[in-house]
């Protein structure tokens, strides 16, 4: 059996609780690896070695550390292929679709690889007379990432880019249900040329993320996964006073204009519906077509399309989509599909018991299709996470926007329409953090920044792009003056800058 042990001070290290994890092939329902938990006792020591390395690390000029980004950047590119087949293996998303998942986290890596330009600080010459004011960027110290199952390489990469740019150690808590990509990941670190100790990974479970969230010398906590988690993620710092980003769990609905081009729609939704088989935070599991004509083609074509569907293991070059995670997690999509059903929602398309040959014990959910889903319904105002695609039917665009709206989650949202006025007042208007227009899945580039609103994110500073570099820094601003002569008397006031 694989044993997967922590990354700590530049090498693999065996822990000493006794406690595990397995980590499946989620294609064959097999375990294939069991990974180590970490205590308190371990997590400290992680915790320590990355306080010594910082120091040093962060003295170190901001050009030099991209430097290392740079060959970072170079060797995970050269390992694509590898990492996309190891990502694969334990999650359970084709390769093609792991190969984004790697790529998407190397465009932080490339907008982190200018930090010397982003941790410039401001300049204000005479501000008052012969007196100078100043700004810089400094690191926070020692901070810690909590990633989650669905994307192994993508959100770690946007932990580690943004704090270790910026002068940081990083001690990352990866999922414990795909844990090998993180690791090699911190073993690439290592080959660029990053001091051992800077980058850490141990894993857990939450006995491990409570050992982070009150470890003194953890100075910020950055977590993207579900929103009770997130709460409790928000809650603990809060109390402990850290810093934190908690990004939550999401409800993305896809609105339809009659105008709509429905064959780039259905391409589109198909893709973000079902793709990865529905585990992701920025798919878009629910559909909003305005009009009862507009909704009518838009199910029948979207049921031609789901049952075109090519599922398969995640090394099948011609699948479209592969198995879920884990066995308790296709368990909980069935039930809220059966929930669905039970609410008196329309199942057209129905995808539980669904089996591949020669790996009947894989974790497989085919295509999953709801109509006439009604707000109010749990399963419509929870997350299912699942390849499972609800239409909520609207009149206009006015109910169709109050939906996202109103609802508990604010992550994105999207709308498809060829009216220009339409979009850009629902755009402004739509009270979701990140929003497409004819665009499914509008996860943003690099250097903007990635953060949802309401219940899909517990904090006031979004993911990467300039809002990551303000997250793993503090400001300080210093005012100076250089006296000639004699100085005179001790003044009593407080200066003012005439």
């Amino acid at each position: 059996m694989r044993e997967i042990h922590h990354f700590i001070g530049g090498k693999s290290v065996a822990g000493s609780t006794g406690r595990w994890g397995d980590v499946y092939n989620p294609s064959t329902g097999e375990v294939q690896a069991r990974v180590q938990f970490a205590d308190a006792g371990e997590v400290g020591q992680a915790v320590a070695k990355a306080a010594e390395a910082q120091r040093e690390w962060a003295a170190m000029n901001p050009q030099r550390r991209a430097r290392v980004l740079f060959k970072f950047k170079d060797l995970v590119e050269a390992e694509m292929d590898s990492l996309a087949e190891l990502l694969s293996s334990e999650h359970g998303k084709v390769i093609a679709d792991a190969k984004g998942d790697v790529i998407r986290g190397l465009e932080v890596i490339e907008f982190a690889c200018g930090v010397p330009h982003l941790m410039k600080g401001e300049y204000t010459e005479s501000a008052g007379t012969g007196i100078d004011v100043y700004s810089m960027r400094q690191p926070l110290g020692v901070v810690a990432g909590i990633s989650p199952f669905n994307f192994p390489a993508m959100i770690p990469m946007w932990f580690m880019g943004m704090s270790i740019a910026t002068g940081n150690a990083l001690v990352l808590k990866p999922s414990e249900k795909d844990p090998s990509v993180p690791v090699r990941l911190a073993e690439l670190w290592k080959e660029a040329g990053l001091p051992d100790g800077v980058m850490q990974v141990v894993h857990g479970d939450k006995e491990a993320v409570d050992a982070l969230l009150h470890h003194p010398e953890i100075r910020a906590v950055s977590f993207v996964g579900s929103s009770d988690i997130a709460h409790y993620i928000a809650r603990t710092c809060t109390e402990q006073g850290k810093r934190f980003q908690a990004m939550g769990g999401a409800k993305n609905h896809g609105i339809i204009m009659p105008d709509a081009d429905m064959d780039q729609v259905v391409k589109d939704i198909v893709g973000a519906a079902f793709g990865s088989a529905g585990e992701r935070c920025m798919a878009l599991p629910v559909a909003v077509p305005v009009g009862k004509k507009t909704a009518d083609e838009f199910v029948e074509r979207m049921m031609e399309a789901a049952q075109g569907l090519n599922l398969g293991v995640s090394t099948d070059p011609d699948a479209h989509y592969g198995p879920v995670v884990s066995a308790a997690h296709k368990k909980r999509i069935e039930e809220y599909i059966q929930m669905g059903v039970d609410e008196g929602a329309e199942l057209k398309l129905d995808g539980r018991g669904f089996t591949l040959q020669g790996h009947e014990k894989g974790f497989f959910i085919g295509p999953t299709i709801f109509d006439h889903v009604k707000p109010g319904m749990k399963s419509y105002e929870e997350e299912i996470f699942g390849p499972v695609l609800q239409v909520v039917r609207a009149n206009d665009l006015e109910e169709a926007a109050a939906l996202p709206s109103q609802h508990q989650y604010g992550n994105g949202v999207a709308i498809f329409t060829r009216n220009g006025l339409a979009a850009r007042e629902f755009a402004a208007k739509v009270n979701v953090g990140m929003v497409g227009i004819n665009v499914p899945i509008p996860v943003p580039v690099a250097y903007h920044t990635f953060g949802g609103w309401k219940r899909s994110a517990f904090t006031d500073t979004n993911q990467y792009g300039t809002e990551g570099i303000r997250f793993f820094t503090k400001i300080k601003t210093v005012t100076q003056r250089w006296p000639s002569g004699d100085i005179g008397d001790q003044a009593f006031v407080i200066p003012t800058m005439q």
